[in-house]
């Protein structure tokens, strides 16, 4: 079994409240991210925070493969972290930390680890990290465009 630690950085021009908003609005990420579809476990038309323990299903554009995660820990505006709860590793934790620039906007460190038994696909998977945390920045960054 091997065992993968990657870390992500970017930069977003936006506050670290609408980073953090848009990671936890699960309907904004197939418009700017690889996943088609995002789904919290809880009924429809129930409109509530999202809380550590929730769980949500996630599907990817790319060889439809489906990840179920719970939300692990939840700090606003600072950190949301997730495990997976079923889906195509043996194990994976993932985490996003942001934190304020001095004079504006948030640096993104999205950090993951995985255990797996395909190692060939660890350089597929740092590729995808830093895409995700890039396109995290930039949707967030055009959140703040349109309100501008």
């Amino acid at each position: 079994m091997s065992s993968l630690a990657i870390t992500a950085t970017f930069r977003s021009s936006a506050p670290a409240a609408v980073v953090y908003a848009a990671l936890l609005d699960a309907e904004s990420w197939p418009s700017w991210s690889s996943y088609y579809e995002v789904e919290w476990d809880w009924p429809a038309g129930v409109d509530r925070p999202v809380r550590a323990g929730d769980r949500r299903t996630i599907c990817t554009r790319i060889g439809g493969v489906r990840c179920r995660e719970r939300i692990v820990e939840l700090v606003p505006d600072q950190r949301f972290s997730y495990e997976q709860a079923a889906g195509p590793f043996e194990s994976h934790r993932g985490s996003v930390d942001l934190a304020r620039v001095p004079h504006g906007g948030t640096d993104i460190t999205w950090s993951a680890i995985h255990r797996h038994r395909l190692p060939l696909l660890d350089t597929l998977r740092r590729r995808r990290l830093q895409a995700l945390v890039h396109d995290l920045a930039s949707y967030a960054d055009s959140i703040v465009s349109r309100h501008s």
